[in-house]
Order: structure tokens, then sequence, then C-alpha cells
């Protein structure tokens, strides 16, 4: 996945305004208490923030993709 991607998917699913306030706002447990914007900032694969986010916001896997529901793959060394 890369940025742009997950960019796209924030907006499709917690809609444009409340998907940015989550990631300016949203501390991710899984990742240190970083917010979205500070792990992708701080070179976090985009795929695991997507699914820290969603995991913590209890997003269900059919609604976590979008209209496509098309998963990519997990990178290998996942959380």
């Amino acid at each position: 996945m890369r940025e742009r991607e997950f960019w796209e998917l924030l907006e499709e699913v917690f809609g444009r305004s409340y998907g940015r306030a989550l990631a300016r706002d949203q501390r991710l447990t899984k990742l240190g208490g970083r917010t979205v914007v500070e792990a992708l900032g701080d070179g976090e694969e985009p795929r695991i923030v997507w699914n820290v986010l969603c995991d913590q916001m209890d997003v269900p896997d059919a609604r976590r993709w979008g209209k496509d529901h098309a998963a990519p793959p997990l990178p290998v060394d996942f959380l």
C-alpha cells in the first residue's frame, strides 16, 4: 500500500473531515502512542498504520478496504 492509497481509504472509510481529524488526533496504542501523521512521518509502513487504526476503531474487515474489498497482503514483520 502506498501512502496515497492510505489517504484515499481513510477518506472513503471514515469520511474526509473525520478521517483527517483521526489522523491528527487519534493516538495509536500499538504504534507507541503516535498519531497516524506521526507514524507515517516516521516512515512506518502505511499498510501497518492502516490496520492498526482500523483495529483500534473497530472497523470490520468488510468495510476496511472500501469499495474494492481487496486487501493487499500484510508485510511479513506485521506487529
